[in-house]
Parts: C-alpha cells; sequence; structure tokens
C-alpha cells in the first residue's frame, strides 16, 4: 500500500493536466507522441509453486511511461498485490491447543487473520498496432515487462496481544519470497479523440523466478526450506486508464 501512495500524487498532477492539455492534438488524424501516466487493476489466478500458497491474488498499481509517435511505449509500473486465498496447510497449528484456538497475552482466543502481500516493479516495452480502431493511436496493444517481485503471508492478530507473531517470531511463519519476473500482456488500447476517456484491458501473464529467504518455517521445524529456484505463475485480466500528457501548441496571435 506504501508502495501506491507514492505514485498518487504523481497520478493526480498528471490527471490535473491531461484536464488542461487533452484538446492541444488531434488524436483522430495524426499518431502522436506523448507521456503519459494512469492508474491499472488486475485480477490474477495463481499457477506452479504460487499455487501451493496462494489462490485469486488483486493486483493494484500506478504507472508512467512514453508512447512515440511510431505507437511504441516505453514505460514503469508498480503494483501491490493483495489477497485472502491462503492454501497454505496448518501453517500455525503448532501454536493452537486442543479446541484449535490460538492465545492471547491474556490467556484468551486470539483473532488471527493470513493475508497474501505483495508488490513488483516492472519496466516494459509495447506496441499499439492500430487494428479495429477509431484513430492512428488506438487497437491491440502487445506489451512485454520485466522486473522485481517480493511477496509473503501476512499474518495479523488484529487487537490481540500474541507474542509468539510478533516481532522477528512473525518471519518464521511469513514466507519471504524475492526474486525476479517477466511478465507479457496482449489487449485493446483505445486514446480518445477528445476527453479523458483513455484506457486499455486485456490478459495479462507473469512468470515469477523466486526463492525462498527464510532459512526455516517455524510450523515445519523438521523440513529442510528449499532454496533451489521457483517458478511463479500469475495470469488473468488487467484494466487501466490512461492519462496522456499533451504539450501545449504555440498560440498564434495578431496584432491589427
Amino acid at each position: 500500500m506504501k508502495l501506491i501512495l507514492k505514485y498518487l500524487p504523481v497520478t493526480i498532477l498528471c490527471l490535473v493536466l491531461s484536464f488542461s492539455t487533452y484538446s492541444q492534438r488531434d488524436v483522430s488524424k495524426e499518431t502522436i507522441g506523448t507521456p503519459y501516466c494512469g492508474i491499472q487493476y488486475g485480477l490474477n489466478w495463481t499457477g506452479e509453486d504460487l499455487a501451493d500458497r496462494y489462490g485469486l491474488t488483486n493486483a493494484l498499481g500506478a504507472f508512467a511511461g512514453y508512447k512515440t509517435k511510431r505507437n511504441f511505449i516505453f514505460g514503469l509500473d508498480g503494483n501491490y498485490l493483495f489477497g485472502n486465498d491462503i492454501r497454505i496447510d496448518g501453517v500455525l497449528d503448532n501454536l493452537r491447543d486442543e479446541q484449535g484456538n490460538i492465545t492471547n497475552s491474556s490467556g484468551g482466543p486470539a483473532i488471527v487473520l493470513l493475508f497474501n502481500r505483495g508488490f513488483h516493479v516492472n519496466g516494459s516495452i509495447g506496441k499499439v498496432f492500430p487494428i479495429l480502431s477509431p484513430n492512428p493511436n488506438s487497437g491491440i496493444m502487445v506489451q512485454l515487462s520485466a522486473g522485481y517481485l517480493w511477496h509473503r503471508l501476512r499474518v495479523e492478530t488484529q487487537e490481540d496481544d500474541v507474542p509468539q507473531l510478533q516481532g522477528d517470531y512473525r518471519k518464521g511463519y511469513d514466507r519471504l519470497t524475492i526474486g525476479v519476473n517477466t511478465a507479457q500482456f496482449i489487449g485493446y488500447s483505445f486514446m480518445a479523440d477528445q476527453g479523458i476517456y483513455n484506457f486499455y484491458a486485456g490478459f495479462y501473464c507473469q512468470q515469477g523466478f523466486t526463492r525462498n529467504q527464510r532459512s526455516e518455517f517455524w510450523d515445519k521445524p523438521n523440513e529442510v526450506v528449499s532454496q533451489d529456484l521457483r517458478l511463479e505463475l500469475m495470469y488473468g485480466f488487467r484494466v487501466g486508464w490512461l492519462i496522456p500528457i499533451y504539450k501545449r501548441q504555440p498560440k498564434d496571435y495578431y496584432f491589427n
């Protein structure tokens, strides 16, 4: 979430600029080069090693880049990953009593919640092909990306004080995993002739090449934590709101 808040002021600034400058180019007739920024959301299913830990995962992010006059797009995006579909069996069973409760510091049952959390930051290159498009700046878009991937299991104790899940103790359960990722996107990008109705939508697939960052899992003390390379897949749909920032055209002045 901190990553999203970091990008939010930039996105708002770009939005304000786009409101004041969008009418300065004839998008319907010419292929334009312009900086742009925006926000995006993805709904992802998981595969391979990632599916052993998490299921359906959301991605909310911000991006910035530049579209050339030849419809190439160079960009940078950051996305916050979150979900509550946890598939790790018995991750806190070693802390539960015979009734299945985890005891807080007051001796009562604690409320403990588990979430999937992470982020990835990517650089990308893409191209818009003006097919089935109302203007030369819209059409089928393909994109290739590569970057940094980080995710972990978030253990949340709400208002309860649970010493076994505080500080460094929590690290024995969080499954912290870090690595690199590649990604592909194919969809449709629409840039309006006028106004702010600029968007893209399509199918997204990501491959993560990661390793466990913890040397032991405290819920499985007798198992050796693998340090082998993990293959983690996410695939699904992504939509984004584009905010192009057109340079103002010089004004002509006439004198009597």
